[in-house]
C-alpha cells in the first residue's frame, strides 16, 4: 500500500473525504493527491500523521502497526503522574483544577 492508499484508508474509516481532510489540516487543494507521484516533507507527513494518531512509519508503509507509541492514559493516571514544582504530590484542589483544564482540552479536541 503506497502513502495515498494509506491515508485514504484511513481517511474513509473516519468518514471523511481527502479534500476534507486537506481542509482540517491546513493544506490546499489537491496536496495530498499529489503525494502519488511525490514524497511530502516531514513536517506534512507529521500534521497528517497526528490528526490520525498515528506513526509517520504506518503512513510510509514501514509497518502495519498503527499505534503511534502513544499510550492511551485515563485522565486519573495521567494526574497521578503529577507533581509540584518541588517535587511532592498536587494537592486535591490543584488535581481538580488539572482535570478541569485537561477535560475542557479533551473536548475541544473533540469537535
Amino acid at each position: 500500500m503506497n502513502l495515498y492508499e494509506r491515508i485514504k484508508a484511513l481517511a474513509d474509516a473516519q468518514k471523511i473525504s481527502i479534500r476534507r481532510l486537506e481542509e482540517n489540516i491546513g493544506f490546499g487543494n489537491g496536496t495530498i493527491n499529489r503525494w502519488r507521484k511525490t514524497t511530502p516533507g516531514v513536517d506534512k507527513l507529521s500534521k497528517v500523521a497526528d490528526y490520525f494518531h498515528v506513526s509517520i512509519d504506518y503512513l510510509m508503509d514501514r509497518t502495519d502497526d498503527n499505534n503511534s507509541g502513544k499510550t492511551d492514559m485515563t485522565i486519573e493516571e495521567a494526574l497521578d503522574s503529577v507533581m509540584s514544582y518541588d517535587g511532592k504530590p498536587i494537592t486535591d484542589n490543584d488535581r481538580e483544577v488539572l482535570r478541569g483544564i485537561i477535560e475542557g482540552y479533551l473536548n475541544t479536541k473533540k469537535g
